[in-house]
């Protein structure tokens, strides 16, 4: 572990790095807090989690059409004539949408702005992975290093996210969760941008590819990569929903954030271990194995008798969590060519999107008529589903450099 400190601190020490990869973990903290600050705000002020649950999923639709695309023309034009526009589209329409929402408008105007706002929302993980990729080309043990910093981050984030947006919205003000969103994305995202000294040129396609035209994936793997990380996303959000509505039934909704903060620190805790360790069975083959762990401690999420035992097995479930993730990313970082890597982690990081967007609007309404106890016995099917579909598709998970390596950051 001494060994791994000090690597982190060598990548960190080069100039530039620990500012851009600072300011993109300040950006990046609304992925943790804006689609629950929604669901909290909605649900707050309405009293209907299907309601909350069906603006959230539609936030989450928009940013996984429009994630692609802002990935291709900062590819093309640079991230930050991307960015500096798209942090003031957001800072508007989340305005706005916040706006809707205290003034009690009508549900088709929420769904309206709430579309608008995720989907411009920014994305900045697959963005800081490229200024790792460029400022660190050709020295690839410093470059799995950065990586794996970038996975913790992530985790830290999910730690620190959930629990500070619910602490928000019930204690202070329902608006003041997704609010905290906005602000530490925008303030994030203008800080990144304006590291000029690391960011890397424009990357246009090379002609060959404008002449006979791109494949359709960028990747063999994200045929199975897709569905599975779809059904994951599902389960997330779908066990974020319940434990949300499982503690206000039991009439402590401010711990609801600290034990999705627990769920998320599991995940730390495993891809800390994972990422320690060397790795000789193939990586399609892992990612199958730590899919299958995470969902079978997820499927006991619905028998738990109370948020202490909910903790604690959340906890334990969600070890396998990061390295899952890790693994689905590594995959696709083998297998897509260089110059449609970014594109082919957004594509996937859409999937995700899609699955949270189904997730929350399946539970919302599971929740609402059922109870929370139905919302975590749907998220388990999901995790079902997806270990299925890895497993069908182990073939397409295959690679060319199927050797011990260390673990990828997953883009937000």
């Amino acid at each position: 572990m001494a060994q791994a400190r000090n690597r982190y601190a060598d990548v960190l020490r080069i100039p530039g790095a620990l500012a851009f990869s600072a300011s993109g973990f300040v950006g990046r903290m609304s992925m943790s807090m804006y689609g629950l600050g929604t669901v909290l705000l909605i649900a707050l002020l309405s009293g209907r989690y299907g309601k909350a649950g069906i603006v959230a999923a539609a936030g989450s639709v928009g940013y996984a059409i429009v994630g692609p695309l802002i990935a291709q023309r900062a590819d093309r034009l640079g991230q930050r004539k991307v960015l500096l526009a798209q942090a003031g589209v957001f800072a508007a329409a989340a305005t706005a949408f916040i706006g809707c929402a205290e003034l009690r408008a009508p549900f088709w105007l929420l769904l309206a702005t709430g579309t608008v706002a995720g989907a411009s929302m920014p994305s900045l993980g697959s963005m800081v992975r490229t200024r790792w990729s460029t400022l660190l080309a050709g020295d690839a043990e410093r470059l799995h290093a950065a990586f794996a910093l970038e996975s913790v981050n992530d985790e830290l984030i999910f730690v620190v996210g959930p629990a500070l947006v619910t602490l928000l919205a019930t204690q202070l003000w329902p608006a003041a969760g997704l609010g905290a969103a906005v602000l530490v994305c925008v303030t994030g995202t203008l800080l990144f941008a304006l590291q000029r000294g690391t960011e890397p040129g424009p990357r246009p396609r090379p002609p060959s590819r404008r002449r006979l035209g791109r494949p359709a994936l960028p990747a063999a793997g994200l045929v199975t990569l897709a569905p599975a990380f779809l059904l994951l996303g599902a389960m997330f959000a779908s066990v974020d929903l319940s434990t949300v509505a499982f503690a206000t039934e039991l009439g402590h909704r401010p711990f609801a954030g600290l034990i999705i903060g627990c769920y998320a620190l599991g995940s730390a805790v495993g891809g800390l271990w994972y990422g320690s360790r060397t790795w000789r069975a193939p990586v399609g083959r892992r990612f199958a194995a730590t899919a299958a762990t995470a969902v079978a401690g997820v499927s006991a999420f619905w028998a738990m008798p109370g948020l202490l035992a909910l903790a604690g097995t959340g906890f334990l479930a969600c070890l396998a969590i990061a390295p899952t993730l890790m693994t689905g990313y590594a995959i696709l970082d083998r297998q897509a060519p260089e110059h449609r890597r970014t594109e082919a982690m957004a594509w996937l990081s859409s999937t995700v999107s899609v699955g949270v967007a189904f997730g929350s609007a399946t539970a919302g309404h599971l929740i609402d008529h059922h109870g929370p106890r139905l919302g975590f016995g749907f998220a388990a099917c999901c995790g079902a589903a997806g270990v299925l579909i890895c497993v069908a598709g182990l073939g397409r998970l295959r690679t060319e450099q199927d050797r011990p390596t260390a673990p990828l950051a997953v883009p937000g």
